[in-house]
């Protein structure tokens, strides 16, 4: 610990920490890396931190480390209560910057406070069409590269996606309507692909609706509950998990209403397929796929070029371990290659850059998180067709240990050297 702290008021040491850790819960770190990052920082200031986070939630004990065994027994606790966060790598990569600044010494405790609260600002109007544009941009992507779908499929899934950022652009400052937002997104998308599909032209049904909600459905979630429950963070993986489980049941029921609503209005869909894209499609879709990705995580300008290589990195190593794989199946080897390339690749760009591993791994995996496979499952359960809707979850298990397990072995081939 350097002089200028240990000078310091115990007090600002701590408002600086539970700052830095709001901004770090609010901006996407998981438990774990919040945990570690917040206990390294308050060790490099002369405190002893511990901390336990959870996604509503974090409390800290902190104990002034200048007083020796007996400052450790005199524990200041500090309880926030904090709504889940959401991941925004621009603002999470500043907060990091200000903390590396601040141990450093090139900034008094003081002021870093000051510009973590700075980072408070709301989003600008053009930032939030940008938003509601990388919704639309990611449900055409995603009809393209993995649903195969028709032109007109595709264009509506876009058209669809907008709305669904719309809503959810709307829902962010309106708390009533952010508890139902899901299921309302999911009612709005079933009703426009029925609607269309009746009176305009025959679309493939569940691909533009899948394709419409992609971006809510709890994909990242559910790899990240997995992660933190493998690291022994129970409680926190536990609530994650029931809060993706949650929205998955708010989708599924929205799309089951809409379509129950429409068969009430004698509204039926046409069952014909149009053309199917022909497959040079999918790479120009990659690249759409990488640019909407780096708008909706809110990179810094600086990054788009890093999280963009990441995103293709990411679904070509699972694309190619899933053809080279003989003995195992194909897609959970896949995504087990993915998730292991990315999570090293994110390691060393933090270890020689000196930025958030976050930058390349959240985005990078979320081509390969299997949220579409467990709002399949929920919805065959939900239309009451159990045999196929456990298939399909047993399916959504396997995916998920085999993410989980390459971005855990990943970790062990190439060290991390930050927390975050």
């Amino acid at each position: 610990m350097s002089v200028q702290f240990a000078t310091t008021a115990l007090n600002t040491r701590i408002a600086f920490l539970m700052e830095l850790a709001r901004r770090l819960h609010k901006y996407g770190a998981s438990s774990p890396r919040l945990e570690m990052a917040i206990a390294g920082a308050a060790q490099r200031i002369g405190l002893s931190a511990d901390v336990w986070s959870s996604p509503t939630a974090i409390i800290i004990s902190f104990a002034d480390l200048a007083h020796g065994e007996e400052g450790r027994l005199a524990h200041a606790t500090q309880v926030v209560r904090l709504p889940p966060g959401d991941v925004n790598l621009d603002k999470l990569c500043r907060a990091d910057e200000i903390a590396d600044r601040v141990i450093a010494g090139d900034l008094e405790l003081r002021e870093g406070f000051r510009l973590l609260r700075a980072l408070e600002l709301p989003d600008t109007r053009l930032q939030k069409l940008g938003v509601i544009l990388s919704y639309g941009l990611s449900a055409g992507a995603i009809d393209a590269l993995f649903l195969h779908s028709s032109w007109v499929d595709l264009l509506v899934a876009a058209a669809v996606g907008l709305i669904i950022g719309g809503i959810s652009i709307l829902s962010a400052t309106r708390p009533r309507l952010a508890v139902a937002s899901d299921a309302i997104c999911a009612m709005v998308a079933t009703l426009v692909a029925i609607v269309f599909s009746a009176f305009v032209v025959p679309l493939a049904i569940k691909s533009v609706v899948l394709a419409g909600l992609i971006v809510l459905v709890p994909g990242m979630s559910l790899t990240t509950a997995v992660r933190e429950i493998s690291s022994q963070h129970l409680v926190s993986g536990m609530a994650r998990m029931g809060g993706a489980m949650s929205t998955l049941l708010k989708l599924a029921f929205g799309v089951a209403a809409a379509t129950q609503v429409c068969a009430v209005l004698n509204i039926e869909p046409r069952d014909f397929e149009l053309p199917a894209l022909p497959g040079w499609v999918d790479y120009p879709a990659l690249l759409v796929a990488a640019i909407a990705f780096a708008m909706l995580f809110r990179a810094a300008k600086r990054d788009w070029p890093v999280v963009i290589v990441a995103v293709i990195v990411g679904y070509l190593a699972t694309r190619l371990g899933g053809e080279i794989s003989v003995n195992l199946p194909g897609a959970p080897f896949g995504v087990f290659l993915g998730g292991l390339l990315l999570s090293a690749l994110a390691n060393l760009y933090a270890r020689y850059v000196g930025r958030p591993g976050a930058v390349v791994r959240e985005p990078g995996i979320l081509l390969l998180v299997p949220g579409s496979v467990g709002f399949r499952s929920v919805s065959y359960l939900l239309e009451r067709n159990a045999s196929l809707g456990f298939d399909t979850g047993i399916l959504l298990v396997t995916l998920l240990i085999s993410l989980v397990g390459g971005l855990m072995f990943g970790e062990l081939l190439i060290a991390p050297r930050r927390s975050l």
